[in-house]
C-alpha cells in the first residue's frame, strides 16, 4: 500500500525511512484527535482551566496556529539554505510536495516530525502562557493542524464543494502551479491577504 510507485518514487536509500517518509492522510486524525482530546481534558480535569475561558483558549490557539501556518510555509518550507545540504533539505522539508504535487503519500507531515515540532512549540507556549492555560490553548494549535493538513488533503485529492473550499483549492493550486512565491494559506486565505502575498 505505501510502496515506491511511479507516483511516490524513493526518496532516501534506506527501505524502512523510506516507508516512514510516505503517510496516508488518515494517520494524522488517528494521531492528533487523541492527543487533542487529551490536553483540552488535562487542562479541565488536572491543571484547573475552567470551561468557558478552555474554550476561548482553544479558539484563541486555532487562530494562532492560522499564522503558524502561514509563516512557516512562507519562510521554512520555502526556504534553501545556501549550502552543500541546502537543495535537499528543501527537498525532503517541502519541495517533494511541489515536484509531486499529485503523490498522495507524501503531502502530510510525517507524526514523528509534526510531533518532534509539536513538543518544541509546546515548550515555547508553555513557557508564556503557564501550566494550566496552555493545555486549552495547544489542544486548539493541534486542531488547527489537523484542520489545516486535513484541507490540503482535501484540496488536492477531494471532489471539492462549496464555495469557501473551490476558492481555497484555487489558491492553493495557483500556488504551486503559477505563485510559488504567492499565495501560502492553505486552510484560510486570511494572511495571504493581511501581509500582501495574495
Amino acid at each position: 500500500m505505501l510502496s515506491a510507485t511511479p507516483e511516490s518514487p524513493p526518496m532516501f536509500e534506506n527501505k524502512l525511512i523510506d516507508f516512514f517518509s510516505r503517510v496516508p492522510w488518515f494517520a494524522v486524525p488517528i494521531v492528533f484527535l487523541p492527543l487533542i482530546g487529551g490536553s483540552f481534558a488535562w487542562g479541565l480535569l488536572r491543571a484547573g482551566a475552567t470551561l468557558v475561558p478552555s474554550i476561548g483558549a482553544f479558539a484563541i490557539g486555532v487562530f494562532v496556529w492560522t499564522l503558524t501556518e502561514y509563516w512557516l510555509h512562507r519562510t521554512l518550507f520555502h526556504w534553501t539554505p545556501n549550502t552543500s545540504w541546502g537543495p535537499r533539505f528543501h527537498f525532503i522539508l517541502h519541495g517533494v510536495h511541489h515536484d509531486l504535487v499529485n503523490d498522495r503519500y507524501r503531502l502530510v507531515m510525517p507524526p514523528a516530525a509534526s510531533l518532534g515540532l509539536g513538543v518544541l512549540f509546546f515548550g515555547l507556549w508553555y513557557l508564556i502562557l503557564g501550566p494550566v492555560w496552555v493545555y486549552p490553548f495547544f489542544a486548539g494549535k493541534m486542531f488547527g493542524y489537523l484542520a489545516y493538513d486535513m484541507t490540503h488533503y482535501y484540496v488536492h485529492h477531494g471532489k471539492v464543494y462549496g464555495k469557501w473550499f473551490k476558492r481555497l483549492r484555487a489558491h492553493h493550486m495557483n500556488h504551486h502551479h503559477n505563485k510559488e512565491g504567492r499565495k501560502f494559506g492553505v486552510s484560510t486565505t486570511l494572511w495571504d491577504h493581511v501581509f500582501g502575498t495574495c
